[in-house]
C-alpha cells in the first residue's frame, strides 16, 4: 500500500476489549503500545517521512501476529464519482478510451499502487470495506480494469514528482450525489414525507447508502485530496445540486478531519442527452461552485465532449487538466496554468457586446477566425445566433443584425456544443451566460 508521506496517518483495527497490542514500524525506533477500548476497536496515529524506501509494520498481541510489508510513502488520492470516473483504461463495450491500450502496455511501475472498492450500498455506516480488492502494483493486468482518469493522473503525478502515488478508486456509474452524502449532511435536503426508499441495485439510489459503504470505511485513511467526476445523473435538478455539492464536500472534509484537503472535480461534458434535458444549467452550477468550495478546482471539458456517448473517450485530456490544477494549487508550481478563460465583464459598444475574461493571462485563442455557439439577445429575451470574434487577442466581440440593442450573451448554452474559446495554453472556457433569466 501507499501511506501519505510526511503526514500523521492512522493505523486502526479490532480486537478483544482490553487486548494489548504492540506496533513496530521500520521507520521509527520506538514501539507503540495500545489497549483495545470498550468498542472492540483500537487506533493510533503515527508520523510518516519523506523516505522512498520500502517499509513494513509489525502488529502483535497475545492473539495475533500481523506483518504488513512493501509499504511506500507517497501521495494518496481518492478518485470518486460515477461512470466517467469509473470507466477503465480498456473502455466500456463499444466506448473506447483513447490512448488506453498504450497506457496498459507501459503500465508496469512499482511506484504506483491501486486500490479499488467494489460498488456497494448500506443502510447504515460501515466501519470496514465489505467488498474491495487488495492493493495492487501497477501492471498491465491491474490497470486495464482501473479508472482511466485516475490512472492517467497518477502516472503523470508519479513521473513529475518522482514519488510513489496511491490511488483509491471508489465510484459507481449512474449515481446521483445524494447516496454519496452522509445521513446528517443530506437529511436537510430530503422531503419529510419521503418514506419510500429505493433499495434496488444494492441501495444504489438510497440517500447516504453509498457513503455508508464506500466512503465511511476509508475516512480514517489519510489522503492528499479527492478527484471527483459526477453530476450527469443530477442534470435535471441543478438548483438542488447547487446546495448538495458544497455540502457534500464540507461533510467529507469533516469526516476525514484533516482540514480542507484539495477537492478537484470535472465539469460534466457536453452531450446530446436522449431526454433533451438542459444540462447547461448543471454545468453552470458546477462553475459557480468554484467560488463557494474552498481549495477546489474544476476541469472544463467543453471541447472534449461527445455527441454520441455520455462517456467521452478523451480521458487523458481530463487527467492532464487535473494534473495542471494539482501541480499549481497543491504542489506549489505556480507557473503552471490550470484554468481557462472565465467570463468577467461585459460592455455595450455600438451594437456589439464586448466581453472580458479572467484567467487569460496571455490572451484568448480560437482555432478558426470566428468563435462558435455564441448567442445574443435584447430586451425581448429572444436569443439569436451571433457573430463572435476575438478582439486584440484579449476580448470577445459579440453581435447580430437581429439584435440592435443587445443586453445578454450566452456561450455553449445547450446540451452539446464543441468548445471554441480557449486561452493560449489551450485550456477551454466553460459554457456561460451573462443573464439570469428563467
Amino acid at each position: 500500500m501507499i501511506l501519505q508521506r510526511n503526514s500523521s496517518v492512522k493505523i486502526w483495527g479490532w480486537a478483544k476489549v482490553g487486548e494489548k497490542i504492540t506496533i513496530e514500524t521500520s521507520w521509527a525506533s520506538k514501539k507503540i503500545k495500545i489497549v483495545t477500548n470498550t468498542n472492540d476497536r483500537w487506533e493510533v496515529t503515527v508520523l510518516t517521512t519523506l523516505s522512498k524506501k520500502s517499509q513494513n509494520i509489525h502488529l502483535s498481541s497475545s492473539e495475533s501476529n500481523i506483518k504488513l510489508n512493501n509499504i511506500l510513502f507517497g501521495e494518496v488520492w481518492v478518485c470518486s464519482g460515477q461512470s466517467n470516473m469509473r470507466q477503465p483504461l480498456k473502455g466500456y463495450t463499444g466506448q473506447p478510451v483513447f490512448e488506453g491500450n498504450k497506457a496498459i502496455v507501459n503500465a508496469t511501475n512499482d511506484n504506483i499502487r491501486l486500490f479499488s472498492i467494489v460498488e456497494k450500498g448500506s443502510p447504515i455506516p460501515l466501519d470496514s470495506i465489505q467488498d474491495g480488492k487488495y492493493w495492487d502494483i501497477a501492471s498491465p493486468a491491474s490497470v486495464k480494469d482501473f479508472s482511466a482518469i485516475a490512472y492517467f493522473y497518477g502516472e503523470q503525478l508519479q513521473k513529475i514528482l518522482d514519488v510513489p502515488v496511491g490511488l483509491i478508486m471508489t465510484s459507481w456509474g449512474g449515481t446521483r450525489i445524494q447516496p454519496w452524502m452522509s445521513k446528517e449532511s443530506v437529511a436537510p435536503f430530503l422531503e419529510a414525507n419521503n418514506t419510500k426508499i429505493d433499495t434496488t441495485e444494492g441501495y444504489k439510489k438510497m440517500p447516504s447508502a453509498i457513503f455508508n459503504a464506500m466512503i465511511n470505511p476509508i475516512t480514517s485513511y489519510t489522503i492528499k485530496g479527492v478527484l471527483w467526476y459526477q453530476g450527469e445523473t443530477n442534470r435535471k435538478e441543478p438548483e438542488l445540486y447547487k446546495k448538495l455539492f458544497p455540502q457534500m464536500v464540507k461533510d467529507w472534509r469533516n469526516q476525514w478531519n484533516i482540514g480542507d484537503f484539495p477537492f478537484y472535480y470535472v465539469q460534466i461534458a457536453p452531450n446530446n442527452y436522449v431526454d433533451k434535458s438542459n444540462s447547461q444549467y448543471l454545468r453552470e452550477v458546477q462553475l459557480e461552485s468554484l467560488t463557494v468550495i474552498p481549495n477546489s478546482g474544476m476541469v472544463v471539458t467543453s471541447d472534449i465532449g461527445s455527441e454520441v456517448t455520455i462517456h467521452p473517450p478523451k480521458k487523458i485530456e481530463v487527467a492532464e487538466r487535473l494534473i495542471f490544477m494539482a501541480l499549481n494549487k497543491s504542489y506549489g508550481m505556480k507557473e503552471i496554468d490550470y484554468l481557462g478563460p472565465t467570463f468577467k465583464t461585459m460592455e455595450l459598444k455600438d451594437n456589439s457586446l464586448i466581453l472580458t475574461f479572467d484567467n487569460a493571462e496571455t490572451g484568448l485563442f480560437c482555432y478558426e477566425k470566428e468563435l462558435k455557439d455564441f448567442e445574443i439577445a435584447g430586451a425581448d429575451k429572444v436569443f439569436y445566433p451571433a457573430k463572435a470574434e476575438i478582439v486584440k487577442g484579449r476580448q470577445v466581440s459579440v453581435s447580430s443584425p437581429e439584435v440592435k440593442s443587445p443586453l445578454a450573451v450566452r456561450y455553449g448554452w445547450k446540451n452539446f456544443f464543441q468548445g471554441s474559446l480557449f486561452d493560449t495554453n489551450l485550456l477551454p472556457a466553460s459554457s456561460f451566460r451573462t443573464d439570469d433569466w428563467d
